[in-house]
């Protein structure tokens, strides 16, 4: 069965790119910058779109609710003012959408300084409206990516999740993750401290132990990566191309996720969990935004 998208903080496409890679349907897009809504309209015409995650609009029910909320108040490289950051704080109104249209499931990405930066208040929030989580920092050169670019992924989802039920199930697909979960009931006694500890402590062997493709084979996906420099005369809209670029996710890591849900969602239909291994299709790369 498709699934129907709804996407806040859209930018300039990743996550609607990664859905549509899975076959499901994107009914609605938000973002307010000009330059990425310029991208979305070129992208996906007749998707309806709404400039400010701040409005009270009534938005169309969907199944997958995503979004990479603004980070620069959470990263290290930003004003460390946390979650309650004037743009970071903009998760206070990606919950409210939550609440209000009530998906089966939740897609949120950030950088990983959001484990020690606000991950109790997004968990908690979550779980407050009803949804139980599960999360784990993936860098983009796990798809085979040159580099490594780390983010935090959470999903969450309405059903009561088992330990690593989305992400890693099989404990042979457990080894590539250290994935934690946050239920209705509380803490399932995880810390998210252990996993930032574990990237500082072995950043050489990160990207090798959280593969998920096999990257000699995924090599070529990035032949054509778009080279965008820092100095690009002539380039149109060249500051804008690059601060999409810089805030937009990487796709690859996104269709993974979504076809794990759309696994568990199979799993779901046919009458059980059992089913849904681990064991799922690489994603594509040979398309850009």
């Amino acid at each position: 069965m498709s699934l129907t998208v709804g996407s806040l903080f859209s930018g300039i496409g990743g996550f609607d790119l990664a859905a549509e890679r899975v076959g499901w349907e994107i009914k609605w897009q938000v973002e307010i910058e000009d330059y990425c809504t310029k991208v979305l309209e070129k992208h996906w015409p007749h998707v309806r779109r709404y400039r400010d995650v701040r409005e009270r609009n009534e938005y169309q029910p969907v199944d997958v609710l995503c979004g990479g909320f603004p980070c620069q108040d959470i990263s290290f490289a930003g004003s460390a003012a946390g979650i309650n950051g004037k743009r970071s704080g903009l998760w206070a109104q990606m919950a409210r959408i939550v609440g209000a249209v009530r998906p089966r499931y939740i897609v949120v990405e950030n950088v990983p300084a959001l484990l020690g930066r606000g991950m109790g208040r997004i968990l908690g929030d979550l779980a407050e409206i009803g949804y139980d989580a599960e999360w784990d920092c993936i860098p983009a050169c796990a798809a085979g990516a040159p580099h490594r670019r780390d983010r935090v992924w959470i999903i969450a989802t309405r059903d009561r999740m088992r330990h690593g039920r989305i992400l890693y199930v099989q404990s042979d697909a457990r080894k590539m993750s250290d994935t934690y979960s946050w239920g209705r009931k509380g803490v399932r006694k995880q810390k998210h401290e252990g996993l930032a500890s574990a990237y500082r402590d072995k950043p050489d062997g990160l990207c090798k132990e959280r593969q998920f493709v096999d990257i000699k084979e995924a090599a070529d996906w990035w032949l054509f990566e778009p080279d965008v420099g820092r100095v690009a005369h002539g380039v149109p809209s060249r500051v804008d191309r690059l601060r999409g670029l810089g805030n937009a996710i990487v796709p690859q890591v996104a269709e993974w996720i979504f076809r794990q849900i759309q696994a568990y969602e199979d799993s779901l239909n046919n009458g059980g969990c059992d089913d849904h291994d681990g064991s799922l299709p690489r994603p594509h790369s040979d398309a850009g935004v």
